[in-house]
This record gives structure tokens, sequence and C-alpha cells, in this order.
């Protein structure tokens, strides 16, 4: 069979901490709109980015396990602290191709920035990891490099879009759900080391933070771009399946489906319908114990 021109209609693979990473699904679903998508968001265990190293990489290891048992054709570690903490491992372990978010955000980063001086927001264990500074300066020795760590903005996305059915209705009326006092004044308090380093470009390295892209831009400033890593992952994304051959044919009818760790399925379907653009027609509950069982 002449698998060029078959095509290859199995899914790709997107994990997350939580809600987030459906910024990076999104992207997918319109860049590539016959490919199908099978999404899991760790909810229960959201957020990743203050836990230990070795505990992310156990929970991103379960994610992965649990996509590769749906037969998807290729994984995107849809989280930057799961890609700091666990990509080369996943890389090692699993038989399809891992790829994660923090290179293609490096990459936008350093296509944006005019004055080499660049800004990451990103979860505690991101920033300790030195990821996105090693991935910019491989790429641009020239770049300095100023982070910032911002977990508490994983917070307030997750806390807000729990909320539940109020957030379809505030993004149908086309109100900015995070445009409030108390979203402005933490993240102007969070992003004043980096307005003080003069950068012009800042990384949002974490999935959940183009959620505030708003509030953000504004506390930093006019003359400072801000670019995330969902456009740039989905471009690379497909450079991968088109040389394996495995874009999906002209003619797929393409699926998107969700899994959640959340108890609450309906909430995580209502505020994931704000996310990815469209609504979460499908969505099914994993446990914790299932998870285990794939270590």
């Amino acid at each position: 069979m002449n698998t060029a021109a078959a095509g290859d209609s199995r899914p790709i693979g997107v994990f997350d901490s939580g809600l987030g990473g459906l910024t990076v699904a999104r992207s997918i679903a319109t860049g590539l709109p016959r490919e199908s998508i099978r999404y899991f968001g760790d909810t229960a265990r959201c957020p990743y980015g203050i836990r230990s190293a070795d505990e992310v990489r156990t929970f991103a290891l379960e994610a992965a396990r649990w996509l590769e048992t749906r037969d998807v054709k290729i994984i995107v570690i849809a989280c930057n602290t799961a890609t700091a903490a666990a990509l080369s491992t996943l890389q090692r372990l699993l038989p399809v191709p891992v790829i994660g978010v923090i290179a293609p955000g490096a990459r936008a980063a350093i296509n944006s920035t005019r004055t080499r001086r660049v800004g990451v927001l990103a979860t505690e264990l991101t920033v300790a990891s030195g990821a996105y500074a090693c991935a910019i300066q491989e790429r641009d020795a020239g770049v300095t490099v100023s982070s910032c760590a911002a977990s508490s903005f994983v917070d307030i996305v997750e806390r807000e879009l729990a909320t539940g059915a109020h957030v379809q209705e505030r993004w149908l009326e086309g109100r900015d759900i995070f445009d409030v006092p108390s979203v402005h004044d933490e993240v102007a308090r969070t992003v004043a080391p980096l307005r003080e380093a003069g950068v012009d470009t800042v990384v949002l390295g974490c999935t959940h933070f183009p959620l505030l892209a708003g509030p953000i831009g504004r506390a930093l400033g006019p003359g400072v771009r801000v670019v995330s890593s969902a456009e740039e992952t989905t471009v690379e994304l497909e450079d991968i399946l088109a040389r394996r051959d495995q874009l999906a044919p002209a003619d797929a009818a393409p699926e998107h489906r969700f899994a959640t760790t959340a108890d609450n399925i309906a909430a995580f379907a209502a505020a994931g319908s704000f996310i990815f653009g469209k609504p979460l027609k499908s969505v099914e509950q994993v446990g914790i114990t299932e998870l285990e069982e794939l270590r």
C-alpha cells in the first residue's frame, strides 16, 4: 500500500496538566483542520509547576502512555512544565514521536525580538529548569533572557474557568473574563521584574498564560510583544507529520475527543469549550488509579 498517498488518519495526542493545553489543541485544530485530536487534561493534579521534577515526569509518562493506548501517531506535550521535566524521558521510552512546546516558543521569541532582550513568564519549575533560557540561547547566544516565575497565573485561570456556566455567557458576550481589578493587580506585580529588565518580547512559557494575554500585555506596555508557542508548535507538528507521510488524507473526517482526571466533567467541558473555541462534545473521565497502572 502506498502510505504516502493514503495518509494517516490516526489522531494526534495532546496532553497538559489541565485546561491550558487546549490553547495548543485549538491551534492544531485550526492549522491542521483534517487532523483528529485526542486531548488529555490532568486537571485533578493541576498545577504541575509547583511539584518536583520527578513527580511531573511520572505524571507525564502516565498521560503519554494513556494516549499511546489510544493509538495516536504523535504526542504533543502541551505543557511547558512537563516539557522541561519529561520531554527527553518520553522520547526515549515511547514508540511514537513526542514533541514539546519549549523549542517552538523559543523560536517565536527569537523571531519577534528586535533588541535581543527576551523575557520568559513560566511556572516555578520551568524557570528553575532553565529550559527556555537554554533553548533561546542555543539559537541565538546573543539574546539576554530574563525569567520570571508566575505559577499563580495557573491558579487564576483554573479557578476562574472552574466556575462554570457564566464563563460561556461572558465569552458569548465578547467580554474578557479575566478583565477584573484583582487579576490586573496580580499580573502587574508579577511582571514588574520584566519591565525593569527592559525586555521587548515576552514568551508565555505556560499554555495557561495565553488566556491572560490581555492583562499581561497591558501590564507590560505597548512596546513589548507577547508571544506564545501554540502556533509555532503547530508549524513544527505539520512539518514532522509531512516528513513522515503521516498527515491525514484529504477526505479525512476529523474527530476531537477529550479526557480529564477532573471529577466534574460538565465543568471541564464548559471551560474547555471557552478555550477550544467550540463545544467539547466527547469528554470522558479518567481515574488516577487507571493512570498509575500504566507506569
